[in-house]
């Protein structure tokens, strides 16, 4: 049966699914172009598929905001029409080993911070914040970090008047408990300084390859959500930053020390980081570890190394932990440029990534389904986020933890 979503949207091969929906590969039958396709059963128990386009509609236009093309319904299925996007910073962890290198942690940390600031700035909070829900661009755009995922999201200030949502306790859990902000935890309404405490998480994960509270036992959900805030709670943000530049305390201190209803200074986080990367003498060359990495891999395959008995690419590269039942399509992602190809009278900006050189044979333009696109050997490609997410927090919509 030949499916299409709006009368210019072919449906192909399923390429992502979750505990809500699937996740297809589509083309626009005009122009050729793929896209992702997620659909949602009408007959959802949550439905959210509605509320996160609209969300996204409300965020068009920023840098790292993939764009919605479509939203309908087609038969038994509400039906989102958005960009396709390279592999989720989880995959790039996995590829590299579960571990990065402190630049490409300082790297990721000025989109990130920036990405949040921008969310922020359009009222809502993402309430979300996880390595699986940042997605890495492709082809012209491979450098940029996207977020994708805003089931969860919630305006936090009215947009005319920016009055601030009231203080409220006795909320349950929203979003993951892993990277969950110790008042989130407790209760207390999320409001901006929670995406950037569970953004502080995430950047430890990276650097220490796991967090404290991880694999804690527990016979119930709630007796592990308790655990996990205990371990959180009684872990000094010194002994969980021991070993890397203080600059990551001071992150999740300040973090933590903002009331409910305060204001984030953006610019001071992203300056903490931008000084410390120049004091490493790192350069905004925008080569991260997988780039390295996949350069590597490629050129030992080339010399008939790293390979298996059978021929294949080593299997550990696209070794997904997650326990996520998805299915991707392999791709290949391109190379952010060498360092070397810089002058040094021409740095570039952390906060532009696409002024760096485009890797030869990637052609331009932003179309996002563009067939010359390469990811790593061994990703298999995420587009959108297939957790079960319930807009209204209810108890369990995201708690892999």
């Amino acid at each position: 049966m030949d499916f299409r979503v709006g009368n210019k949207y072919r449906l192909g091969r399923k390429i992502g699914s979750g505990s809500f929906g699937e996740i297809y590969l589509g083309t626009n039958i005009i122009s050729g172009e793929e896209v992702a396709i997620k659909l949602e059963s009408v007959k959802a128990r949550h439905p959210q598929l509605e509320y996160e386009a609209k969300v996204y509609k409300s965020l068009a236009g920023g840098v790292g905001i993939p764009f919605v093309r479509h939203f309908g319904v087609e038969m038994d299925f509400n039906c989102m029409v958005i960009d396709l996007l390279g592999p989720s910073l989880e995959d790039l962890f996995n590829f590299c080993s579960r571990k990065f290198s402190l630049k490409t942690v300082l790297l990721l940390a000025d989109q990130l911070i920036s990405r949040i600031e921008y969310i922020h700035s359009k009222n809502f909070i993402h309430r979300d914040i996880k390595p699986d829900n940042f997605l890495m661009g492709i082809g012209k755009w491979a450098n940029h970090v996207n977020v994708i995922d805003f089931g969860l999201a919630k305006k936090y200030r009215d947009p005319r008047t920016h009055l601030h949502i009231p203080y409220r306790e006795n909320k349950n859990l929203t979003g993951t408990a892993r990277y969950a902000s110790i008042n989130t935890h407790l209760g207390v309404e999320q409001s901006r300084r929670d995406d950037l405490e569970s953004l502080g998480y995430v950047m430890m994960y990276f650097l220490r390859g796991s967090l404290p509270w991880q694999g804690l036992k527990a016979a119930t959900k709630k007796q592990k959500y308790d655990r996990i805030m205990e371990k959180k709670m009684t872990t000094p943000t010194e002994l969980l930053c021991r070993n890397f530049p203080n600059e990551f305390s001071i992150y999740l201190n300040y973090t933590r020390s903002l009331r409910f209803d305060d204001k984030p200074d953006y610019s001071y986080l992203r300056k903490l980081f931008r000084d410390l990367f120049v004091r490493e003498g790192f350069q905004y060359d925008y080569v991260f570890d997988w780039t390295i990495l996949e350069k590597e891999k490629k050129s030992k395959s080339q010399t008939g190394e790293g390979r298996t008995q059978s021929g294949d690419a080593d299997p550990s590269a696209s070794q997904n932990v997650r326990g996520e039942d998805r299915q991707m399509s392999s791709t290949r992602i391109s190379q952010a440029p060498e360092g070397s190809s810089f002058r040094r009278s021409s740095r570039l900006s952390p906060a532009n990534p696409s002024s760096a050189s485009r890797t030869p044979g990637i052609t331009s333009g932003i179309a996002a389904g563009n067939s010359s696109m390469r990811v790593p050997t061994g990703f298999r490609r995420k587009v959108i986020n297939g957790e079960e997410s319930d807009p209204r927090g209810k108890p369990g919509a995201s708690d892999r933890v």
